[in-house]
């Protein structure tokens, strides 16, 4: 959340950069718009913080709406490069309020009809977060309770409640698909170094690989003559050729009719299956010829229709850049876009970063 009272600040002059989007409320800047606030009676902003987007459209309008002699110069004076100015926010910008501060939604604080209240520190003294005494959020995670006193009282919280704290970077309400989207952002961030959350050797018998959006970046260049060309990733190559080595059962499986999937396959050394329309009922038969268990494969997909194919399998992966949908569905996500090393990244995950042995002619 950034904070503005009085001193919402406004670069004119300014290196580009320097103040983000160049609307900024900075701590030097603080002096300058206390006494613009002192002078409108208002408190002034405690601490400074940069405002793009949204936020910055709002403050520009606040500025807009303030009368010229509420304005105070921040550092450089008027005219000069630096310049900023800090604006005592009038009663017609804040619909009859003499200050207003930028807030997100939080179930802990009053709804935006009943105005800010501060709710551990009086509004005339606003020291920094830090600063001030802890608040925890509760995250509705987990409870245990006994079973007869929560029979007894009818509420959780009965006797003395302790508290389990839990990682700050995990606390994430999610209440409408914007805070399940940034959640499902944020997962393979925090999930990579978790045991269990990356497939190892141990895992699986057999590595099926879709080819356009996985091994290549989705694009397809044309000439003139019609003819199609895709990019492959060499790292891709290598990490393939490490998984070959190591006794896994490859394939590529593609709904792809172009004749350029099945000759990189043969230049990887691996069996494909292309042009195919039904890419699960065709990797249901693979399995059953090899006699590899769906659950033991790795499916490495991009696009909703590697989606059956990741219900069969046990270890459906998506690469970065696949939609959002196929990430969702995935039980893990590379760091990296298709055709863009996603392949190597995997087969570190299986072999270690270091891979094994390799003849640099299989990239």
């Amino acid at each position: 959340m950034a904070a503005v009272g009085t001193g919402v600040a406004r670069s004119t002059g300014t290196p580009a950069g320097e103040f983000g989007a160049g609307r900024a409320v900075t701590r030097a800047d603080a002096p300058r718009a206390d006494r613009a606030s002192a002078a409108q009676g208002a408190p002034a902003n405690a601490a400074g913080g940069v405002l793009s987007g949204a936020d910055a459209a709002r403050a520009d309008a606040w500025l807009g709406a303030a009368p010229a002699d509420d304005r105070a110069s921040g550092p450089g004076g008027t005219g000069g490069p630096g310049e900023a100015t800090a604006t005592a926010t009038d009663a017609t910008a804040a619909g009859g309020a003499p200050a207003v501060a930028l807030a997100g939604d939080s179930h802990a604080t009053p709804g935006p009809t009943a105005g800010g209240h501060g709710v551990n520190h009086d509004k005339s003294f606003r020291p920094r977060r830090q600063d001030r005494p802890q608040d925890l959020l509760e995250t509705g995670a987990a409870y245990a309770m006994d079973a007869a006193g929560l029979r007894k009282h009818q509420h959780r919280f009965f006797g003395r409640t302790e508290l389990v704290r839990t990682d700050p970077a995990r606390v994430l309400e999610i209440d409408d698909p914007h805070d399940l989207a940034r959640a499902q952002a944020l997962a393979p961030l925090f999930d990579a170094n978790r045991p269990g959350a990356l497939p190892t050797y141990d895992d699986i018998d057999a590595v099926v690989l879709d080819f356009d959006g996985t091994q290549t970046d989705d694009r397809v260049l044309i000439d003139s003559d019609g003819r199609e060309f895709v990019s492959v990733h060499r790292g891709d190559g290598l990490g393939i050729a490490a998984l070959r080595r190591s006794g896994l059962t490859m394939l590529i499986l593609s709904s792809e009719k172009n004749p350029v999937v099945a000759a990189r396959a043969r230049k990887l050394q691996i069996p494909v299956l292309h042009g195919i329309d039904r890419k699960d009922l065709a990797l249901k038969q693979w399995c059953e010829e090899q006699g590899i268990a769906p659950e033991r494969v790795l499916y490495v997909g991009n696009d909703v229709n590697d989606l059956p194919c990741f219900a069969l399998v046990g270890w459906p992966v998506a690469v970065g850049s696949a939609h959002d949908v196929v990430r969702g569905a995935a039980r893990a996500v590379t760091t990296v876009p298709g055709g863009e090393g996603a392949i190597r990244e995997i087969a570190g995950w299986i072999l270690g970063p270091s891979l094994d042995s390799l003849d640099p002619l299989d990239k």
